[in-house]
């Protein structure tokens, strides 16, 4: 008899158990399911199959120069050259959009002032630009007719001009991801926890290592997003440069000069490929940083 009663328990106990849920598209139900197609009728047609389409098209023969476009890409200095001025003004404009913009951001979550809302405004106003009235914008203050030439004109009778370079470039991608930042880097300074700046002060630190060991960390997923952003914005941006000048060597140009111009549509599939990729790892890496815990309490 004892041992049936302590058995008895043991297989209530057991029956009283609730199955584990099933992983995976099993554990949805028909109306999850169908939900589903939609988003993924629209990614197959409108991605996956051009994008297959496009790696298919950059293994062909490139017209230039006999080979596979993928190895004419890494073959010639051209499109070396235009890689690397991409990569380099790309994250040139992104650190420097995440350091002026962090600091502006930070400066406007804290303090409360007189006008900061038409501040901030003003702040985020090139967000509603295409990137065609930023490149005009920038003819404007940096082209031959711009204001900065009129006044070196007046000055030291010389015109100074920087629109019609990667100087203009770096300008007017840095002048539509500062928006960007500002606005995730005051969300992100919200949520922060003032309590362990407080405690941190409490302690003897300064305002500087304050900075470093509290807030950085606080608000380094934001950062590390908002510039991972920026750095994908500036290396597929095509309205700007385009206005600023076709003569520039940056990927999206050549894209456009290979399909139009020359009629090379494996090299500029290989191209755009190849931004592309960049442009998803650079993503990627930023979002695993971002969610392995950066930042979070211990």
């Amino acid at each position: 008899m004892s041992v049936v009663s302590q058995q008895r328990p043991q297989a209530g106990a057991a029956s009283s158990r609730k199955p584990a849920p099933t992983a995976g598209l099993r554990g949805l139900g028909h109306p999850a399911i169908l939900a589903l197609v939609p988003a993924l009728t629209l990614f197959c047609a409108f991605w996956l199959l051009p994008f297959a389409r496009l790696v298919l098209m950059g293994a062909e023969v490139d017209r230039g120069s006999g080979v596979s476009a993928y190895l004419a890409i890494l073959t010639h200095r051209q499109y070396l050259t235009s890689l690397a001025a991409t990569l380099g003004i790309s994250l040139v404009v992104s650190l420097a959009a995440v350091g002026i913009a962090g600091l502006a951001g930070f400066f406007l979550a804290r303090h409360r002032f007189a006008g900061k809302s038409l501040l901030v405004a003003s702040l985020t106003f090139p967000l509603a630009f295409p990137g065609v009235v930023v490149g005009f914008l920038v003819i404007m203050l940096g082209g031959r007719q711009g204001a900065l030439a009129q006044l070196s004109l007046w000055l030291f009778d010389e015109r100074w001009m920087f629109a019609y370079s990667l100087m203009g470039l770096f300008v007017g991608y840095l002048y539509f991801s500062i928006p960007r930042v500002i606005t995730t880097v005051m969300a992100a300074c919200d949520t922060l926890d003032r309590s362990l700046e407080e405690a941190a002060r409490s302690l003897g630190a300064s305002t500087w290592r304050v900075a470093r060991d509290v807030i950085v960390p606080g608000i380094a997923p934001a950062l590390l997003s908002t510039g991972a952003i920026c750095f994908a914005t500036s290396m597929g941006a095509f309205g700007t440069a385009f206005t600023l000048g076709t003569r520039m060597s940056i990927l999206p140009l050549d894209i456009y000069g290979e399909f139009t111009n020359y009629a090379n549509f494996s090299m500029a599939a290989a191209l755009s490929v190849v931004l592309g990729v960049i442009t998803w790892i650079a993503l990627s890496v930023a979002r695993k940083l971002a969610g392995g815990g950066l930042g979070a309490p211990a």
